[in-house]
């Protein structure tokens, strides 16, 4: 068996980032993920290199692979985000999210809208797969929607967030729900209708919660909502023909077509509409005032890759309707890859296992099983900055403990997205946090108490584990649920 670090010494770099993390929020507040956390990351990797290489002996080829193979495995993940940022910037300049928000605040009640909200965004991902595409594009008309009427950003984020989660975690089609099966060796529908008896309950708890709140919420007055939808119609040719562009995308979902196919041809179709819709707002951004080719070419391109602030009338109207674009995604790359880098030493390192190893020996039961799994899904997702790497790293090193123990692999892989996937969005620098925080310009320490879902999934495994329910040991005549 390979000898690995000391559990203290492993322990050095994680808490030397916590301690830096903590430091660079109270200096810079949300301007913390422009470069003062990048820094963080990379100087928590500076610690556990040194300790590896002058205590352990670990030469730099081995850190340096690991540090190729993990920035390799997210490379999709870095191009995802750039078709995310030219998403943002279509869907907004197009007249699509205008439009959405123009007839949501005239249809939605506040009343609710947070129970609507988290049902449609649960709906959306379980046909796409993926909850980065459901809040990059319906999340963020939603999020509009909210402001329009009067609802805090926090509690909306919250319910997009929670929905997005549910169906992501639900749906064939996801790549966490496929990993996670595959990753224990656990058939995909088999693994899926095993997560009903934790998921449903959980998202019926939050929904219950979204709903009590919000009979409370008056929403804004009628006066309010008239200046978004009078500043909306005067900027943006609201019209029903920019609604084919969700349309499209949601049959290029149904046809399980990729997340990044479907998102680049739906800013590709946007693009068009824009064109043929909103002509005089690409020559705004393009800083002419005349239309013609060229002024259309780069009001476009624009959109496309830059920052795009469009004068409606309305200060608030003005921040909500402004986008990134591709450029608005570049700091959440920059953190990612930093975060890769920490988590790829950690683990080529041996300090990761090195935890693990010890959590792994506390468990003496069923609870302590489950509870100790959900622990490290939550550990990894804050050591390793990666929902990706947390699932397979969890669904590793707890296998043979299942196995031995007589447990069900099912209820490795049902743990492992109890724990690791609905959690990483809550970490402000694992890259879901830091890719929902910049779509929908919420911080993720703002939402984070908002997103029941995310919250009370975890829990509910370890209540399940206490209480035994579905949960059995493996026998040679055991079937599947």
């Amino acid at each position: 068996m390979k000898d690995y670090p000391h559990p203290l010494i492993s322990a050095i770099p994680i808490i030397v980032l916590i301690g830096l993390l903590i430091t660079v929020i109270s200096l810079f507040g949300s301007d913390s993920l422009t470069g003062g956390s990048q820094v963080a990351l990379l100087l928590g990797t500076a610690v556990c290199v040194t300790i590896s290489m002058t205590v352990y002996h670990i030469s730099w080829h081995t850190f340096e692979k690991q540090i190729i193979k993990t920035i390799g495995n997210v490379s999709i993940t870095l191009v995802i985000l750039l078709a995310v940022g030219m998403v943002s910037g279509s869907w907004m300049i197009s007249g699509v999210v205008p439009t959405l928000i123009y007839y949501g605040v005239q249809i939605m009640s506040p009343q609710f809208f947070l129970v609507s909200a988290c049902i449609i965004c649960a709906l959306v991902s379980v046909l796409s797969g993926s909850s980065w595409t459901t809040i990059a594009t319906i999340g963020v008309a939603l999020l509009g929607i909210s402001h329009a009427l009067g609802i805090s950003e926090a509690w909306a984020a919250g319910a997009i967030i929670s929905g997005a989660y549910f169906g992501d975690k639900m749906s064939p089609l996801s790549d966490t729900t496929i990993l996670a099966s595959s990753a224990t060796g656990v058939e995909l529908f088999t693994h899926i209708r095993y997560m009903v008896y934790t998921t449903v309950p959980s998202f019926a708890i939050a929904l219950i919660i979204f709903f009590i709140s919000g009979l409370g919420n008056d929403g804004s007055s009628s006066l309010e909502v008239s200046h978004y939808t009078e500043g909306l119609s005067r900027t943006f040719n609201i019209s029903l023909w920019t609604l084919l562009v969700p349309v499209l995308t949601a049959l290029l979902i149904a046809r399980r077509m990729s997340s990044l196919i479907v998102l680049f041809l739906s800013a590709m179709v946007a693009g068009i509409v824009a064109l043929v819709l909103q002509p005089h707002i690409l020559c705004q951004i393009a800083g002419t005032e005349g239309i013609n080719a060229a002024s259309l070419i780069r009001g476009l391109a624009l959109t496309f890759y830059g920052a795009t602030n469009i004068e409606t009338g309305e200060a608030s109207l003005n921040e909500l309707i402004s986008t990134g674009g591709m450029a608005g995604m570049l700091n959440t790359i920059w953190l990612i890859i930093c975060a890769m880098c920490f988590g790829a030493v950690m683990v080529a390192s041996g300090m990761i296992q090195s935890i693990t190893r010890v959590i792994i020996s506390f468990v003496h039961s069923r609870l302590s099983l489950v509870a100790s799994t959900v622990f490290t899904g939550l550990f990894f997702n804050i050591s390793t900055g990666d929902q990706f790497i947390s699932i397979v790293l969890t669904g590793d090193m707890y296998k043979e403990t299942y196995q031995k123990k007589g447990y069900e692999l099912r209820l490795l892989s049902r743990t492992c997205e109890d724990a690791a996937t609905v959690t990483s969005v809550l970490i402000p620098w694992n890259t879901c946090g830091m890719t929902q925080s910049t779509i929908l310009g919420v911080a993720t320490l703002t939402y984070l108490p908002y997103c029941f879902f995310n919250l009370i999934s975890p829990l509910m495994a370890i209540f399940m584990a206490a209480i035994g329910w579905k949960i059995r040991k493996v026998t040679p005549n055991t079937a599947s649920d």
